[in-house]
């Protein structure tokens, strides 16, 4: 039995998709495709009902990936154990956060990684979009936001918090804001992401301001808008660990220090999330606890 093209069956079995698969593991879908026909040949049943719009699972496969699950784990463990054995963590890791997240958090730590870790290969997919974990074989996922969703694990990193910002030339064109309200009357810089686009909020105590915002500039990525506030084109809400310099130079001026701010929710966080598996290789724990170790200590402003 072809271990290879078991652990191809158990990863399509669960994302439904050979393409997402095949992406995963660098390989032409074809190959995925011949790999479970091989399968379910030297089997004699079909495990997939496959048609022009769906993937599912046939009862004798559901049967057979309820019993290979367990062996293919067991057997990754045992092969992590041995890599492992009397020496460093070895392998590949692969991790996912948004292109500004890595740029200010992660980049600063790979030199003390590699340091700790020479026999780590961290496979950084940098993106804004919320990727598959399983599908797209992701070992870890930093997210921001309020919560995760309850299909995966996940560990709080830092809190974050969000500034409304200006370059001081801005300022000085403009005058100081009195008050948030005022910004309905300024081009601001916005994300184009549907809850941060229309208005911001502001608390001051027990009392919660909502304020409706216009944009100079829509975009989804936060360096680019952080950029443009840099350059004096206008406001824009930004996170504090992406601004935390700016304000220590004075390249960028926080409008309503004594104010909280939000496009979602008050109570925001980076999360260090990964799949919802039983027994987790000893190379993604490595990964886990260097970075909950080293932001917590770090990145928090």
């Amino acid at each position: 039995m072809d271990v290879d093209a078991l652990k191809l069956f158990v990863e399509v079995a669960r994302s439904g998709s050979f393409a997402a698969v095949a992406r995963g593991a660098d390989i032409d879908p074809s190959q995925v495709s011949r790999a479970i026909s091989g399968l379910e040949s030297e089997l004699g049943v079909r495990l997939l009902q496959r048609t022009t719009r769906a993937m599912s699972l046939t009862e004798a496969g559901a049967r057979y990936l309820a019993q290979i699950t367990p062996l293919i784990e067991g057997l990754d463990r045992a092969a992590e154990a041995a890599r492992s054995e009397d020496s460093d963590p070895a392998g590949m890791v692969r991790l996912t956060a948004s292109v500004a997240f890595a740029q200010a958090c992660l980049a600063p730590l790979l030199g003390r990684f590699r340091g700790r870790f020479p026999k780590l290969v961290l496979d950084l997919v940098l993106t804004d979009r919320n990727l598959d974990l399983v599908a797209d074989r992701i070992d870890i996922a930093i997210r921001l936001g309020p919560s995760y969703s309850a299909d995966v694990i996940g560990a709080r990193l830092f809190p974050t918090r969000y500034r409304v910002v200006a370059a001081p030339g801005w300022v000085a064109r403009h005058g100081p804001l009195a008050s948030p309200a005022e910004l309905s009357g300024h081009d601001c810089l916005l994300f184009s992401f549907p809850d941060f686009r229309t208005r911001w909020l502001f608390r001051s105590g027990e009392t919660i301001e909502e304020v409706p915002v216009r944009p100079a500039l829509l975009v989804t990525n936060a360096l680019i808008l952080r950029e443009a506030a840099r350059a004096g084109h206008g406001p824009a809400l930004l996170a504090d660990w992406l601004i935390g310099d700016d304000l220590a130079s004075g390249r960028l001026v926080d409008l309503f220090a004594d104010h909280d701010v939000t496009a979602t929710s008050f109570d925001t966080a980076a999360w260090l999330l990964y799949p919802s598996r039983t027994h987790m290789p000893a190379r993604v724990r490595a990964v886990i606890d260097f970075l909950k170790r080293e932001m917590t200590a770090s990145v928090r402003m």
